[in-house]
């Protein structure tokens, strides 16, 4: 890593870190004073007359704690707005509240097991249309799109093969037919290593109880737009669906987002440690890390990112029972879903966090028997290497790889 950022990457985002901790937070806001803004947990707030109050009425409409939440947030992706909801698919929820039915869903095929849930199983049912695709191949991005598409779904790496999508790419051929928007799903990435509306996206979101709140304790989903039209739009669907974080959880996502800067480069240096280290493996069939040059679009992340998160996939050679014998003797990493805080976890997507996804789908995707998904934490690199090789030896105790 160089004090700039990665090697090779896109240079790191001038003045993250002190946004980070000042922006939305000053202290003149509050008659206190207060450095750090407090926990408003008010629901309701005194008017000088009727309809005469002094920016806040009630908690679902705005709060103090998370109006400085989301201000912070802003200023992390860039953006001009921030809006903070109950959760990642609160988010989605309130994002597709924009369509109509009838509208068209495009969406990218790998994507995090509840977003194609939540398409397949709820959406559809209320009249909108969703097809999968694979975004990374612009012609059948092209190909997809008709009068009737009013949304675009990417999420870049994706969950969980990693694939890497094209931001610029996508947003010129979608802007290309009028009133398409382009969302992009950046919960692996966060904001400190992609900034999906710099690239031409018009909605940036996020589950921010992974790596944006860093913490495994929060459950919570953002939403940035530059748009004022859009954020309007969206502004009124939060608080018409209600769908919105508690004061406590927007206190303790604020907090998280302070030390962003700094979870993500040790993540970034204790992912790319493991997947070099499994890549060597004779035990191990396949490793899928962006910061690896052997990925496919290696030089499609350097092009676009800042860096890598925690996140690497791989293969185990043999087959479920190998797979369940690894994961069941680790002892640094936690058998668990989930991902992006500053704990190491491991899980198995076709049983686990993917296992509502079609069969069929699931194995045209790769998320095989075999299929590993690994959030690598800021634990020491030695104690995970050595928790990795004692796990792999006992999945081949009996036998030799």
């Amino acid at each position: 890593m160089e004090r700039g950022g990665a090697r090779g990457f896109l240079p790191a985002f001038a003045h993250f870190a002190t946004q980070a901790i000042h922006a939305g937070q000053e202290p003149e806001q509050w008659r206190s004073g207060a450095v750090v803004p407090p926990i408003s947990l008010s629901t309701t707030f005194k008017q000088q007359g009727p309809g005469q109050h002094a920016g806040y009425e009630y908690s679902r409409s705005g709060n103090p704690t998370r109006n400085c939440l989301e201000k912070a947030v802003a200023a992390l992706d860039g953006a001009k707005y921030c809006l903070a909801y109950a959760s990642g698919l609160a988010a989605t929820l309130n994002i597709t509240h924009l369509l109509k039915a009838g509208d068209t869903i495009i969406c990218m095929d790998d994507v995090y097991g509840g977003t194609n849930r939540y398409f397949r199983k709820v959406a559809m049912k209320l009249g909108l249309n969703v097809v999968f695709v694979d975004c990374t191949k612009m012609e059948c991005l092209e190909a997809a799109i008709t009068p009737e598409t009013k949304l675009v779904w990417i999420e870049t790496p994706t969950n969980p093969t990693l694939k890497v999508i094209d931001i610029q790419a996508c947003a010129d051929v979608v802007h290309k037919h009028k009133d398409v928007l382009l969302v992009v799903d950046n919960t692996f990435m966060s904001a400190y290593f992609q900034r999906p509306l710099s690239l031409g996206a018009d909605i940036c979101m996020y589950s921010a109880t992974k790596y944006m709140n860093g913490h495994s304790d929060v459950v919570m989903g953002l939403v940035s737009v530059n748009c004022d039209d859009l954020y309007e739009r969206l502004k009124f669907l939060q608080n018409s669906l209600g769908a919105v974080p508690s004061p406590f959880d927007c206190y303790l996502c604020n907090r998280g987002l302070k030390t962003l800067q700094i979870r993500m480069k040790q993540h970034f240096h204790n992912a790319l440690v493991v997947a070099r280290f499994l890549e060597s493996d004779s035990r191990v069939e396949k490793v899928i890390f962006p910061g690896l040059p052997s990925h496919p679009q290696h030089e499609l992340v350097k092009r676009q990112c800042t860096g890598c998160p925690g996140m690497i996939t791989f293969y185990i050679k043999g087959n479920l029972k190998h797979a369940a014998a690894f994961l069941k003797n680790l002892k640094v990493f936690a058998l668990a879903e989930s991902l992006g805080g500053y704990e190491s976890l491991a899980e198995h997507p076709a049983i686990m966090t993917h296992s509502s996804v079609p069969a069929e789908d699931r194995e045209a995707l790769g998320i095989s028997d075999t299929l590993i998904r690994l959030s690598v934490g800021l634990e020491d690199e030695e104690d995970l290497l050595e928790d990795l090789d004692q796990a792999l030896k006992a999945a081949f105790a009996d036998h030799k790889a």
